[in-house]
């Protein structure tokens, strides 16, 4: 007999004078019904005429050993998921509530109606599963135990018949996934593995404001939001009962958007050193509205567009091993002043191509004045040699120009140590 949680009883507390539109609407209350499905099997794609999403459940009073081996027939029903948009599949041995509603053929049949499935029961009140072991007939009552009576140090005395659970094709039970713990006027959406999506706010005890989690403590106050989008639990309790709160250090990834509070992150670097003025603060010290992406790696591509970095004051890059640039185009810098080495570098780098040519001509008159020494006698000896001295001449010129040029080389904008 299906489980029915129906509006039978709706009638009783009924003003008994209900106009004729009022009875009609209890009339149709009273025929509708909720029962608890049992879930056989998930269709995760399209096959045999089913459809993706949809569930093959029997009645959850079906007593079986395995519901695997339910034979064609048996009972067996189909269910479609009730929400479009929003999908949240079972596993097999989890229940769900099925109802049913019209379906296509209303058009041609009015009261045509489909069974479709809502959420999955929470019978263990667990993100992870919430599937029913096979039924193994009554236990002994040192066989069963509460968990505080567990991790109180009770022992279980155990059996050799095995409490097998069949979960579907590809889920593996994992022991060490932890539910969230929630705050007053939490919304939060946990995945079975550790991923989860809380709409928070800032949590502090109102006699006195304890903070009661890590983003709470600092100077914002109660009912600040903040949105956590984790990945990958990385807190290891032991077990898989106790609640646990994000941890932006430990979780494989995060991303926190925060209203005013300060985020205990420990950054791989906090190297400000190259900073004379609008030196950062550290991220663990911050306190305001900022977006934090945590992970091992972080990955920015664009592949159709530009990738664009805007900040007020300055964008810092920090790294411990380096940073480089690797390109085919062109790297282009525009600044009014660039640094290299030290915020206190001041030796004005070179112009390139005016260092060149200053540097040809200089050759130019040193190989013509070498020409004519190479070339030029003294007769009688001790005597003047004219064109050694109209070249000496030519050359002194030269130079002292060159001189007089070298100051307009240097860089009025960039420098190095």
């Amino acid at each position: 007999m299906a489980t029915k949680f129906g509006f039978s009883g709706v009638n009783k507390n009924v003003n008994p004078n209900v106009n004729r539109k009022n009875e009609a609407l209890l009339n149709r209350l009273k025929n509708a019904s909720i029962i608890t499905g049992r879930v056989i099997n998930v269709f995760t794609e399209s096959a045999s005429g089913r459809k993706i999403g949809e569930i093959e459940y029997v009645d959850s009073s079906f007593n079986t050993g395995d519901i695997s081996t339910i034979p064609q027939g048996a009972g067996r029903m189909i269910a479609k998921p009730l929400f479009t948009n929003v999908k949240s599949y079972p596993l097999i041995n989890e229940l769900v509530l099925i109802l049913r509603q019209p379906d296509t053929d209303i058009r041609a049949n009015t009261s045509a109606k489909t069974a479709y499935y809502l959420n999955v029961l929470s019978l263990w009140n667990h993100p992870h599963h919430n599937a029913l072991p096979f039924s193994q007939g009554q236990l002994q009552q040192s066989q069963t135990k509460t968990r505080d009576q567990i991790l109180a140090g009770s022992v279980v005395n155990t059996t050799d018949q095995l409490t097998n659970i069949t979960f579907g094709n590809t889920f593996e039970e994992r022991d060490n996934i932890n539910p969230l713990r929630p705050f007053e006027g939490d919304i939060i959406y946990e995945g079975r593995w550790g991923n989860s999506i809380r709409f928070g706010s800032t949590i502090k005890t109102i006699q006195n404001q304890t903070p009661l989690n890590d983003w709470s403590k600092g100077t914002s106050t109660n009912g600040d939001p903040i949105l956590i989008l984790r990945n990958g639990q990385g807190i290891d309790v032991g077990n898989g009962f106790d609640s646990i709160t994000e941890d932006i250090n430990k979780d494989d990834s995060s991303i926190y958007l925060t209203s005013t509070q300060k985020i205990p992150l420990k950054a791989a670097s906090t190297n400000y050193s190259s900073y004379s003025s609008y030196t950062p603060e550290a991220p663990d010290q911050y306190s305001g509205k900022q977006v934090i992406v945590n992970s091992g790696r972080l990955v920015f591509n664009s592949n159709t567009d530009h990738i664009l970095l805007s900040s007020a004051l300055t964008i810092n890059f920090n790294a411990v091993k380096g940073f480089n640039f690797d390109t085919t185009a062109n790297f282009v810098i525009q600044s009014n002043q660039i640094k290299l080495g030290s915020k206190t570098a001041n030796e004005p780098l070179l112009l390139g191509n005016q260092t060149v040519a200053l540097l040809n001509q200089l050759i130019t008159n040193l190989a013509g004045f070498c020409t004519i020494c190479s070339t030029t006698v003294s007769t009688p000896a001790f005597t003047p040699i004219a064109q050694l001295n109209i070249a000496a001449t030519q050359l002194n010129s030269s130079l002292l120009a060159l001189q007089a040029n070298l100051e307009s080389l240097k860089s009025k904008y960039n420098y190095t140590v």
